[in-house]
């Protein structure tokens, strides 16, 4: 039996385990009262329901953070099929949460390379049809680069491509020169909202924590080599300074450095 047989579903959602769910609503709302932004957006514009109209792909990390973007954007009038960019990055019970109120969500931890393909393959699809997407919410091209190779009538529908990482960014360069690209895109990457606070202060935060959860590793005391010394390189470093590791950087850029 082949994956996709074996991944073969009459729900509008493939999760690791949906009774996660109120786990993940209960995160949701504790995420809220953390992304002030996005709810005051809910608070000024879920009654005129700007995004109305709006039918958007998403592969980006389906994490707590990202289940709360979702809801703001079904809020303001729009409508989503989701996918997560990366085979380890999805938190379980987010996914479980966002499928329990009737959302399409395709996404679990652990998934193969070609489960992987399977799900950004539902995000696209609807009822074994492509959907009547207009919008993409990318994160690492690779949502992108499916529609362009396999689905490239859909992109007659699609206003934009927003896109979230470097790694995407510089796909969607290479595109761009080539003339493959077939669509405007937004780096996302390089705004000042996203670079100068996601990239430092969130790897800050976040690389330490990952590393002992990952490893279960007393870090003090131990040398690390952080290689790269922009917004991303300066927050790991950060990150593993104050973890108590003997930290050195490589860095080829002499701005960076």
């Amino acid at each position: 039996m082949s994956t996709a047989e074996k991944l073969e579903t009459t729900q509008n959602y493939k999760v690791a385990d949906i009774s996660l769910a109120e786990w993940g609503r209960r995160e949701l709302e504790i995420a809220e009262s953390e992304m002030p932004a996005l709810m005051a957006m809910r608070a000024k514009y879920r009654d005129s329901k700007p995004l109305a109209g709006a039918n958007i792909l998403g592969c980006i990390h389906m994490t707590i953070q990202t289940g709360v973007l979702i809801e703001t954007l079904l809020e303001l009038g729009a409508e989503v099929r989701w996918s997560s960019c990366n085979i380890f990055s999805t938190q379980d019970h987010a996914a479980a949460a966002i499928a329990a109120v009737g959302i399409p969500v395709f996404a679990w931890k652990g998934e193969t390379e070609e489960e992987y393909d399977w799900c950004l393959e539902q995000t696209i699809l609807k009822d074994g049809q492509p959907w009547d997407a207009n919008m993409i919410l990318d994160d690492g091209g690779d949502l992108t680069a499916m529609l362009h190779e396999q689905y490239p009538a859909m992109l007659d529908n699609i206003h934009g491509i927003t896109e979230e990482t470097t790694t995407g960014v510089h796909r969607l360069q290479e595109m761009l020169d080539q003339g493959t690209l077939k669509v405007p895109a937004v780096n996302v990457n390089d705004s000042v909202t996203k670079s100068k606070n996601d990239n430092k202060y969130g790897c800050r935060h976040s690389l330490n924590d990952a590393i002992k959860r990952g490893t279960d590793h007393l870090l003090a005391g131990k040398k690390a080599l952080v290689i790269g010394y922009g917004d991303v390189g300066k927050g790991s470093a950060q990150s593993l300074n104050q973890e108590g590791m003997i930290v050195r950087i490589a860095e080829i850029d002499p701005i960076c450095a």
